[in-house]
């Protein structure tokens, strides 16, 4: 099921250019879900670690999420369009179907809705149905310490674990911002590919 093999989880190495891959014609199918933060920015690096694991990826954001995004450049290195809105009832499905997702960033927006069930972007509307459909998600909350300090956050970081989602949250994971600091999160990308292989599908 899951393109990466098993090994033990690592830290996110130094901030470099992501090594682009040619996107894959077969293989199976990662959704990486994108939030509103400028964390997004750095997903092009998740695109193409996963390609080298053997990932078909596919790249969706919030709306809020899609302004951090160079969207030409994530077209060209996925071979996908990048969806942020819910298509119209009977137009042609221009993804495929996911094996599995990582959400990351996950706001603490996304991550309160998410676990309310609340389905009122293509984000929250993916991530609902894919419980239904037990796959394999991982998750990497961020937003600033004083959003994720907020005791409605935490308890739907434990809810979502209570589901079967793998959550990577913390200082040793991902230290957060205080608010108004504006250096770029090198958000731990390969820890996240890492910990999709041992997530397993929910029966």
């Amino acid at each position: 099921m899951n393109a990466a093999g098993a090994g033990p989880l690592r830290s996110e190495p130094p901030a470099m250019e992501p090594v682009r891959a040619e996107p894959a014609a077969a293989g199976p199918v990662l959704y990486a879900l994108v939030c509103g933060s400028p964390a997004a920015a750095g997903v092009g690096r998740l695109v193409a670690a996963a390609q080298r694991d053997g990932w078909r990826v596919c790249v969706l954001a919030s709306p809020s999420g899609r302004r951090f995004l160079d969207v030409p450049a994530l077209v060209a290195q996925t071979g996908f369009p990048v969806r942020s809105e819910y298509k119209s009832p009977g137009a042609p499905d221009l993804l495929p179907e996911p094996d599995a997702i990582v959400v990351a960033p996950a706001t603490c927006n996304t991550v309160n809705k998410w676990a309310a069930g609340i389905s009122d972007t293509l984000l929250l509307g993916i991530v609902a149905e894919a419980y239904g459909r037990g796959l394999p998600i991982v998750a990497v909350p961020y937003s600033n310490r004083f959003h994720a300090a907020h005791p409605a956050f935490r308890a739907s970081l434990d809810r979502l674990r209570g589901w079967g989602v793998r959550v990577l949250f913390g200082d040793d994971v991902c230290p957060l911002p205080l608010p108004g600091e504006t250096a770029a999160a090198l958000l731990p990308w390969r820890l996240a590919l890492d910990a999709l292989a041992r997530t397993p599908q929910r029966a």
